[in-house]
């Protein structure tokens, strides 16, 4: 099971997201877990995160969050993916990313 990691400023338009996301998961067969935190909260799940995806409003932390996830991946969702909500899509390219697609 891979972990994914969903980061924006307050956890809430990422929660939507992880509808989205989850939803595309079981269409798909993907075996992860999917969990929206807020940017506060990003030290408290490092140690079950397997990719960390920023909400795009956050983009400007991107090297922070590089540095303190260490080997762990670090990506911007796309701002018009994030706007459609296109969790799929979001999904599928945090595989690639993770080489499980």
């Amino acid at each position: 099971m891979k972990n994914i990691l969903l980061m924006c400023s307050a956890g809430m338009s990422t929660s939507i997201m992880v509808k989205k996301m989850t939803e595309a998961a079981v269409k798909i067969n993907a075996d992860v877990s999917i969990k929206a935190i807020p940017e506060q909260a990003l030290n408290d799940h490092l140690d079950e995160a397997d990719i960390i995806l920023l909400g795009p409003q956050i983009r400007f932390l991107q090297d922070k969050v590089k540095a303190a996830a260490k080997e762990i991946p670090v990506r911007v969702i796309d701002t018009m993916d994030y706007g459609l909500m296109d969790g799929e899509k979001i999904l599928r390219q945090a595989l690639d990313l993770l080489g499980e697609e």
